[in-house]
């Protein structure tokens, strides 16, 4: 028996998430699926992140236990030929027998991408939240540097979650811009991505977060009082939970 670590790409649009749901399409679902067809086995596998439905990711982490002579490296040519085209095997690997993708400490990197322009483009339309309005993105950058270090963020966790602890760490997090060009000078534009790397998140936290820069770049909420918003531990005066499409979850370190 061997332990393989796989790292997975996903457009999550037509899914429900990543984690197991009765009837429902699922990321872990496929993966199942797949694994099981080739080896012959009950496949269950254990994902680092349970991303929600309609969230990206370029490279979530997953692991299972196998008994098949199939070489660790090669897991990816054969399982993406019985993967939908919308899940993507980048890189496979075996692992310590007791790697658990999610007690293992690591720093997990998000983006959350913001179409910024007069009318929308077609080509983002699963994968950029559509904004017309101004966006000062010179206080929405003021406004990160509040989020640096460890603090406790129960103010940017949506109700439900089930953690022991709501003091999470984040390395760094920067609000990058890049110009579209319209098809005319009426309709150039930009994407804003809202870049995030900490040593875990709450439910919906990277959402809110980025929800909640935007109500900066709005001029709705004072850069200078978001270290307050912070600490005070309320999720009333954050921003709303911004839409799922704009999320991916780029990289997860070990």
């Amino acid at each position: 028996m061997k332990r393989i670590k796989l790292t997975v790409a996903y457009d999550g649009t037509n899914y429900h998430g990543w984690q197991l749901q009765p009837g429902k399409p699922t990321i872990e679902g496929e993966l199942n699926k797949a694994l099981s067809s080739l080896t012959n086995e009950q496949i269950k596998v254990t994902g680092a992140s349970r991303t929600d439905a309609g969230v990206h990711a370029l490279g979530n982490v997953a692991v299972f236990d196998t008994s098949s002579r199939i070489p660790a490296e090669k897991f990816p040519y054969a399982l993406n030929q019985r993967l939908p085209a919308d899940i993507v095997i980048q890189d496979s690997e075996e692992t310590l027998p007791d790697f658990h993708p999610r007690h293992c400490e690591c720093r997990k990197t998000y983006e959350y991408t913001i179409l910024n322009m007069k009318f929308p483009l077609p080509q983002y339309r699963n994968t950029a939240y559509f904004y017309y309005g101004n966006l000062d993105t010179d206080k929405m950058r003021k406004a990160c540097n509040a989020f640096i270090g460890e603090h406790d963020f129960a103010g940017f966790c949506s109700s439900g979650a089930q953690v022991q602890s709501t003091i999470r760490t984040i390395y760094n997090l920067e609000v990058i811009e890049e110009n579209i060009p319209g098809v005319n000078s009426h309709n150039a534009g930009r994407i804003i991505t809202i870049r995030i790397q900490g040593n875990g998140f709450l439910y919906n936290m990277v959402r809110i977060i980025a929800g909640t820069l935007l109500e900066a770049g709005k001029g709705r909420i004072n850069p200078d009082d978001m270290a307050e918003i912070i600490t005070s531990c309320d999720r009333s005066r954050a921003g709303a939970t911004a839409p799922a499409k704009g999320l991916k979850l780029v990289q997860i370190l070990y």
